[in-house]
């Protein structure tokens, strides 16, 4: 077995010195810089929101450089909404789908690597052969079966059998001069990195979704009850109508408009009720439940606080906390290294092809004097004419090339415009709510004074129901305003990258 060992460490040997001469044929990948002078606005923005009297109404500062954390939903100190994100870490499926891709991601490299060493197989073959009309004790094998042999009687024919053994290992190797292999290699890894940074996608956005989702329950359980109030109340006034126009002191026309603002007013409560449930069944699915497996978790406004801080990241840092922005560039460099692949397709291929082993008419002989063999093949091949085959692949890599360039200066631009819009928007929704509040207590401060006016004369019961619908309206518009705030802030977190590189695991790399 000398000869085998002698071809597996000159294939080594071969293998190491190609690959180190080699060069990686196609242009070098060069990680893209971040866009000089960036920022969320042609001018600065207010460092401070305002502020209404109401609960999450409070101002928010904004702090430039902050760094954010990964569970940044714990800023909203809600014990149920933590044991809900954790739920949903631990069994919506989207996770461990994305660990998985990114598993098969990682094992494609590892697989391709293996190219970069040679291929080495065992091979074994036995033989019994049975010569049709040969004589045992004829030297000739053209003897026929019916025992004659150039007209010559002989005794009876005895076919002749035998049995042959082939045992070796065939050594193959295939230098990688042009570094096709290496972009290759280069271009899967990229691709790791692209499924690396949808993990840390889907980890924020299913905290966002959930985060929103409970913020959604919190909005509706306020509305349901605003309504049921305003329904309460035209109730009572509707009661109250009717009495007087028993006892002569309403007209029939004023308990008929009541009667219409209560139906207003019920037809309100349905469509919210209906949304309720569907965000419970959205709820239920972020957490991996069935319809019918409830969770325990309600929400509720009050018991949800708003930041009183909110960490602004420096325009620069965008571009490498953003996972969405990381996957493009990822692809770049994929798209990047696959040039090189088409370019080195077009240049030599070298091989080196070898094999051992010995053969014998009997087992035991295989490799004894006279069984051994062996070969070493060295070849080179040189695409004359594909067809315009590997001309054209080349430039629709380079196409390909183009194409992921476009889209990650495209991810980019759209990157900061998520920043500046969740900036925007948290500042203007802030005023919102400070002016719904206001209006919200100019139109109770109306209402009031017309119920007072109408019950001494002053006003006809028309003046006083377009008064209370204005208020109804006001107070319905404010509650939605108050979780508008809520879900401003988880837009920004999840605009600014979501923390993902505070994740314990990744922290811990």
């Amino acid at each position: 077995m000398s000869a085998t060992r002698l071809l597996i460490r000159t294939a080594l040997l071969m293998g190491s010195v190609a690959l180190a001469s080699s060069c990686a044929v196609g242009p070098r990948y060069h990680t893209p810089e971040a866009p000089a002078n960036s920022g969320y606005a042609p001018a600065p923005l207010p460092q401070s929101s305002a502020s209404a009297p109401v609960h999450g109404g409070e101002a928010q500062h904004l702090i430039a450089g902050r760094d954010i954390p990964f569970e940044w939903w714990g800023l909203l100190k809600s014990p149920a909404l933590n044991s809900l994100v954790e739920q949903a870490f631990k069994a919506n499926p989207t996770i461990p789908a994305a660990q998985a891709a990114l598993a098969q991601a990682q094992e494609l490299v590892r697989a391709q690597r293996g190219f970069y060493y040679p291929s080495v197989t065992a091979g074994f073959q036995a033989e019994r052969v049975k010569v049709a009309g040969n004589n045992t004790q004829s030297s000739s094998l053209g003897i026929q079966a019916s025992g004659e042999n150039l007209g010559q009687p002989v005794q009876p024919a005895v076919p002749l059998f035998y049995q042959f053994y082939t045992a070796g290992l065939t050594v193959g190797f295939v230098p990688d001069v042009f570094g096709a292999n290496r972009r290759q290699v280069e271009s899967l890894a990229a691709q790791t990195d692209a499924q690396r940074f949808a993990l840390e996608a889907t980890y924020v956005t299913l905290a966002s979704n959930v985060v929103g989702a409970a913020i959604q329950e919190a909005s509706l359980r306020a509305q349901i009850e605003a309504t049921q109030q305003i329904i309460a109340a035209d109730e009572n006034s509707l009661q109250i109508l009717r009495d007087q126009f028993r006892l002569g002191f309403a007209m029939r026309i004023d308990v008929a408009a009541q009667e219409a603002a209560l139906g207003q007013a019920k037809m309100l409560l349905p469509p919210l009720q209906k949304q309720l449930e569907q965000t419970r069944d959205l709820i239920r699915a972020l957490v991996g439940n069935l319809p019918n497996q409830d969770t325990p978790e309600t929400f509720e406004l009050d018991a949800l606080q708003l930041p009183p801080e909110l960490p602004v990241s420096l325009p620069a840092r965008i571009i490498q906390q953003r996972p969405d922005v990381r996957a493009a560039e990822a692809q770049l460099h994929a798209a990047n290294a696959q040039v090189g692949v088409a370019v080195a397709a077009m240049l030599p291929q070298f091989s080196v092809t070898g094999n051992a082993g010995g053969n014998a008419d009997e087992f035991a002989w295989m490799f004894r004097t006279g069984g051994p063999f062996w070969t070493i093949v060295g070849g080179v091949t040189q695409p004359l004419f594909e067809g315009g085959t590997l001309l054209h692949k080349k430039r629709a890599a380079k196409a390909a090339l183009k194409q992921a360039a476009a889209q990650y200066q495209s991810a980019v631009i759209t990157a900061y415009q998520n920043v500046a819009d969740t900036l925007h928007t948290s500042l203007s929704d802030a005023d919102t709510l400070a002016a719904d509040v206001d209006a919200e207590n100019s139109a109770k401060v109306t209402y009031d004074l017309t119920r007072r006016q109408m019950e001494v004369g002053y006003v006809n019961y028309l003046v006083l129901l377009s008064a209370e619908a204005t208020y109804q309206q006001a107070l319905l518009t404010r509650v939605q305003a108050q979780a508008t705030r809520y879900g401003d802030t988880v837009a920004l977190f999840q605009a600014l990258g979501g923390g993902w590189w505070n994740r314990k695991e990744v922290a811990a790399r």
